[in-house]
């Protein structure tokens, strides 16, 4: 063999290896959560043969359960994603909630707002405007912290709450269904032109999700933009020595990561719900938050986190009709993964997994590292 064909296999040994010691935390976080999960369910008596059968058929089972799950994976996925970008540049975006519901509340209020276009305009118009209010709700975080120095975390947690009561108002006063009976606090059926379709099992608002996924890799890792967000999330100090514009950085970072969430939220209403419902949302946002640890913050991994606490979500009804297991044990799951998650240190104790991973993610005073 020449020694470029030993450098080449040399440099993809390397990145089997990296890939290996990356993937082995969050896997492993996800078997021991589901083995303590069961044991929980065992402790219940109730089988859990049954259980997690019943729980990966209501996921996976049928065309009906894989559209189930595609469609409740979708948000997860730009929820992790909104939370993922944020953490590259040193940032923990906790107001994906709130950035999805402005993006849900307004995609909405275009979609039965307007009539009389044809779905080429219509669709991207609705879609366009969720993005950009969640864009915008992102962004006055990411300003704020620019400018002022004002903690991302305590900006945007402020900011679910006045996104969550501005979209409950618009539901319950000026965008509220009035007809017939109607008294819930929530918009119209959007027009059949501003509705997303699905193809048998394979919702497009999934491949949307797939496609941002990739999009997100290739701006981090792949331009220019990417490089400097990369370089103010490992030292800030030393990125604005290099003549990089952290505050630029840091409140264009925001937005996108709010664009993100605000098209979750606009394909939830327009792909899934039909409409915007007060209520509805309510935990896609945070959610995401699991599936950006639990994939590492690497946008491509964001989708099979997603897909996993899809299956699982989707599932919970079926495994608790089948075996009488409580549906809130997902949520018990959830939990139990993310903090192995966030605690690799004990992942790592008990597999007697070697700490070799030198791109290990810490949450502390410097998010995102």
């Amino acid at each position: 063999m020449t020694s470029s064909g030993v450098a080449v296999t040399g440099r993809v040994q390397a990145r089997r290896q990296a890939f290996l010691r990356a993937a082995a935390v969050p896997l492993a976080s996800v078997v021991l959560g589901l083995v303590l999960g069961a044991v929980l369910i065992a402790v219940q008596g109730h089988s859990v043969l049954i259980a997690y059968g019943a729980l990966v058929l209501g996921g996976a089972g049928d065309a009906d359960a894989v559209l189930r799950t595609l469609q409740k994976a979708t948000p997860l996925i730009f929820g992790g994603l909104a939370v993922a970008f944020a953490f590259k540049a040193g940032l923990f975006n906790i107001g994906g909630q709130g950035q999805l519901l402005v993006g849900a509340a307004f995609a909405a209020g275009v979609g039965f707002g307007i009539d009389g276009l044809p779905l080429v305009v219509h669709l991207p118009l609705a879609l366009l405007v969720g993005a950009i209010a969640g864009a915008a709700w992102g962004a006055i975080a990411g300003v704020l912290k620019a400018t002022s120095g004002a903690h991302e975390v305590i900006v945007t947690i402020m900011l679910n709450f006045v996104a969550g009561n501005l979209t409950d108002w618009l539901a319950a006063n000026p965008w509220q269904d009035r007809s017939g009976s109607n008294i819930i606090a929530r918009t119209p059926l959007v027009e059949p032109s501003a509705e997303i379709p699905t193809w048998g099992w394979l919702p497009a608002g999934f491949l949307l999700a797939v496609i941002a996924a990739f999009a997100c890799w290739f701006v981090l890792e792949r331009t220019t933009y990417g490089f400097e967000v990369r370089s103010v999330g490992a030292n800030r100090h030393a990125a604005r020595y290099a003549g990089i514009s952290v505050a630029w950085i840091l409140a264009s970072t925001m937005a996108v990561a709010g664009l993100l969430a605000g098209l979750g939220g606009a394909i939830e209403s327009l792909g899934v719900d039909g409409r915007f419902e007060a209520g509805v949302n309510v935990g896609l946002g945070f959610e995401g938050i699991t599936i950006a640890l639990l994939a590492r913050t690497n946008p491509i991994a964001v989708i099979p986190a997603g897909l996993l606490v899809g299956l699982m979500e989707a599932g919970a009804a079926k495994m608790q009709f089948e075996s009488g297991v409580a549906p809130e044990i997902i949520d018990v799951i959830q939990a139990l993964i993310l903090l192995f998650v966030a605690a690799p240190l004990i992942v790592r104790w008990l597999l007697r997994l070697r700490d070799a991973d030198d791109r290990r993610l810490t949450l502390g005073a410097g998010w995102g590292r």
